[in-house]
C-alpha cells in the first residue's frame, strides 16, 4: 500500500519547519488558481521559520554538500507552505516544475548537484509519480540575504 506524504516524512525522520516568515514582504508564498499552485521563491529556513545557515556562495563559503542540504531545506519549506495553505500534503496531485537558483562563486558550475537536494526530497516524500517534475538549475551572482539557494515551484492540487 502506498504511504501518504506525511507517513513518508515520518519514516524519513523529517519534520516540517514553520512556514517562511514573510509578514513584511509584499507578496504571498503560494497562489492557487483552479488546482494549479505557484510557490514563490523559497529560501532555506530553520525550524522556527527564520533563515537557515550557512549563508554565502556555493563553491566559496558553502560546500556543494551544504548547498544540497540547503536545497532540501527549501523543499521542506515548500511542504510547510503547502500544508498551511491547503491543510494536507495529500492534496498534492503532482509536482510540475522547480526553478532552482544557486548563489555561486565564480567558476562553480555544479549547479545540478545542489538543486538535486530539493528534487531528491520531493521524490522521497511523494514517490516517482507525484514527485516527478521538470527543473532548471541556474547560477546567480547574488541571492537575497546571501542565502546559498532559492527555489520556486509549480504543482497541481487535487480539486
Amino acid at each position: 500500500m502506498a504511504h501518504s506524504p506525511q507517513q513518508r516524512l515520518d519514516e524519513l525522520g523529517l519534520v516540517l519547519p514553520e512556514p517562511m516568515q514573510t509578514a513584511k514582504l509584499p507578496f504571498e508564498l503560494i497562489r492557487i488558481d483552479a488546482g494549479h499552485a505557484y510557490l514563490a521563491g523559497h529560501v532555506p529556513i530553520a525550524m522556527d521559520g527564520s533563515l537557515a545557515r550557512p549563508l554565502g556562495k556555493v563553491g566559496e563559503e558553502v560546500s556543494t554538500d551544504a548547498g544540497y542540504q540547503a536545497a532540501r531545506q527549501v523543499a521542506l519549506g515548500f511542504l510547510a507552505t503547502i500544508e498551511q495553505a491547503v491543510g494536507s500534503l495529500d492534496e498534492v496531485r503532482g509536482w510540475l516544475k522547480l526553478f532552482g537558483m544557486v548563489n555561486v562563486a565564480p567558476g562553480f558550475n555544479n549547479l545540478p548537484a545542489v538543486i538535486n537536494g530539493a528534487s531528491d526530497l520531493l521524490l522521497e516524500v511523494f514517490g516517482p509519480e507525484v514527485g516527478a517534475h521538470t527543473r532548471s538549475a541556474v547560477g546567480m551572482a547574488e541571492l537575497p540575504f546571501s542565502v546559498p539557494v532559492e527555489i520556486e515551484a509549480e504543482l497541481l492540487l487535487r480539486q
